[in-house]
């Protein structure tokens, strides 16, 4: 839409069903995982993901070698008549077995670094991708945060999931696949005795993660209660520093902070068992692997060749397992990670152009609502029977208490929702069988709240239009009374702006936007409390501005302070979701009904409706 940079204010009503996106609880861990591994396979990635574990496979094969290459040469030591040809040849041999396996290694894991990153950027594009086809509606029932933490925290969780578990596991279970079979092969009996403390590891492993897993997920959900509490309070700080809260503010933290101490402190030292619990059991089943393996050598069922290649191979098999399960954590999190994270890539947007909409065409400006009814949540109407008409050019003013509907009737006019029945039409085309972008192309949105990017000031206000000029911009900031002061920046329409421009006052960043809103040029413009919260100074500015952005475009503008829409060519007046009245200002003032209750209690402090209608406007 046209110059518009965010999302015009809900009605407390809809702020209320703010809710969180549910994952699909029908989908199993597995095949999320699954689906995660399908971002691996896509664009053709498939070719490189074989090539990867072929690579791998021949790495461990070669890693495999040099203990029994290693046990070949001992034997030649330690046989009388060994030769040293032979001796020499089984060293070289597994010096070469050594570094060949080093080298397979980098090239596979190099491989599998490669799919990684493209798995993950190519899930996040698709998250992103989706999120900017979505509705108005799921940004309303979903918190800004929690948004945030999905496109961060949960992908954070896939990328370990990429990075390092699919590589490891594949890399672990080829690893004791091959050592499984070629112990057996070379002795059965060596091979039983090597085997003997991995049940005893595998249960103690699990016991570890079942009590460690949760501990890590609270200390997640502490960890996140205590950043939230730090970004409020930052945020907060002139309100702190005001109420002289600062020695609350730091109490507050020490418990929060206390809370993620005490059960990371669980979580880890649960965790860390796991490695001194491994060591243990490799120097058991070293030590069992040498007695049965030298009561073997005894009575000649074996070498002492086959015994050192043992020990290393009952090394590699409880490596391999531990390294299994100290992966189930970072599986579990990537599990749940993806789940919320294809919640919002499955999202479908709820407003979608019809199958045989046409490009809006603009024929002067002149909007119609015919009964048009309206609900957000099925079943609770917002708006009910509202009938207007706004000829091309005039100013129509919308006035009423906070929650009345007058935003939701803009919401509708720009088609952020569909209605539940009526009509809208704009030069006789009903909208909901015109493309949105071609509709909202035509429509200019000045919000309260103005919303600037981390950028130059130049480019903020390139951002209304693709292929605006700098010379356009200039002068729609001169239009916007904003040029003075933009020179007198820094460095000039290429100062950067902070965060959503803070480092402007309110009416410096209000005149950006209307300029922003002079360079898109729309024909239908809206206007939303776009005066609220500045100087008088500063207001006539913006007014000014106002008065020249809206010269010959069909205007709605939405008011609290009654003075901005006086001149309105009508006034549409909104109570509990319904036009209650409309007129002019002067026609409105001698019915002597809501409009005329609303003005005198706003100017003159005395309401014929009495305490209950001064109440009523006062809130708004």
């Amino acid at each position: 839409m046209a110059a518009s940079t965010g999302t015009m204010k809900q009605p407390s009503t809809a702020r209320a069903k703010v809710a969180e996106v549910a994952a699909p609880k029908t989908e199993h861990d597995r095949g999320v995982l699954g689906r995660l591994m399908g971002y691996m396979f896509r664009a053709g990635s498939t070719g490189k993901f074989a090539w990867a574990i072929v690579i791998e496979i021949a790495a461990q094969l070669a890693l495999i070698l040099i203990p029994y290459l290693s046990a070949n040469a001992l034997n030649e030591v330690s046989t009388p008549g060994g030769s040293q040809a032979a001796l020499a040849w089984w060293s070289v041999a597994g010096i070469v077995a050594g570094i060949l396996a080093l080298v397979l290694a980098f090239f596979s894991n190099r491989l599998f670094a490669d799919l990684a990153t493209k798995a993950l950027n190519r899930l996040q594009k698709d998250l992103f991708d989706n999120m900017q086809t979505l509705s108005i509606s799921f940004f309303d029932r979903n918190p800004v945060g929690d948004l945030i933490s999905r496109v961060s925290n949960d992908s954070e969780a896939v990328a370990a999931f990429y990075e390092s578990a699919i590589s490891q596991v594949i890399r672990s279970v080829v690893q004791i696949l091959l050592v499984t079979v070629i112990i057996f092969w070379m002795n059965w009996v060596l091979a039983i005795a090597a085997l003997l403390t991995v049940p005893v590891l595998l249960v103690a492993v699990n016991i570890i993660q079942r009590i460690a897993t949760p501990a890590y997920a609270k200390m997640q959900e502490e960890l996140g209660a205590l950043t939230s509490f730090q970004e409020e309070t930052i945020s907060g700080h002139k309100t702190i520093i005001n109420s002289r809260r600062g020695d609350w503010a730091n109490a507050q933290n020490q418990a929060l902070a206390g809370n993620v101490f005490d059960v990371g402190s669980k979580a880890t030292f649960t965790t860390l068992m796991q490695t001194p619990l491994t060591i243990s059991l490799n120097v058991v089943q070293t030590v069992i692997v040498l007695v049965v393996g030298a009561l073997l050598v005894v009575n000649g069922s074996a070498t002492l060749g086959e015994v050192l290649a043992f020990t290393g191979y009952a090394g590699l098999l409880a490596n391999a397992l531990s390294d299994l399960a100290s992966l189930a954590d970072t599986v579990q999190n990537a599990g749940a990670g993806g789940r919320r994270v294809f919640a919002i890539v499955d999202e479908k947007p709820t407003v979608l152009d019809a199958p045989t909409a046409r490009p809006f065409e603009f024929k002067g400006g002149y909007v119609q609502f015919s009964n048009v009814d309206f609900s957000y949540v099925k079943g609770r109407k917002i708006l009910k029977h509202n009938t207007f008409e706004a000829q091309a050019g005039q100013k129509i003013g919308l006035c009423g208490p906070t929650g009345a509907g007058k935003s939701t009737i803009i919401n509708l006019l720009t088609r952020y929702y569909d209605i539940d029945s009526g009509q809208i039409t704009i030069d006789g085309q009903n909208i909901t069988l015109t493309t949105q972008d071609s509709l909202r192309e035509q429509i200019g949105v000045v919000l309260q709240e103005a919303f600037l990017f981390t950028d130059t000031v130049m480019n903020n206000l390139k951002y209304a239009r693709a292929g605006a000029t700098d010379e356009e911009c200039i002068a729609a900031a001169k239009e916007a009374n904003a040029h003075d002061f933009i020179v007198n920046l820094p460095q000039g329409y290429d100062t950067i702006m902070t965060e959503r421009g803070a480092n402007l006052s309110q009416g410096q960043r209000q005149m950006l936007t209307i300029a922003r809103a002079m360079v898109a040029n729309p024909k239908i413009l809206v206007l939303d409390e776009a005066t609220s919260n500045v100087d008088t100074r500063t207001e006539q500015l913006i007014q000014e501005g106002l008065t020249r952005l809206m010269k010959g475009k069909t205007s709605f503008v939405i008011a609290h302070r009654l003075s901005t829409i006086r001149d309105s060519d009508k006034i549409l007046v909104i109570n509990a979701g319904e036009i209650v009245e409309q007129g002019t200002h002067e026609e409105l003032m001698k019915k002597e009904g809501f409009y005329y209750t609303l003005y005198m209690s706003q100017f003159k402090g005395k309401a014929p409706g009495g305490e209950r209608a001064t109440a009523a406007f006062a809130a708004s």
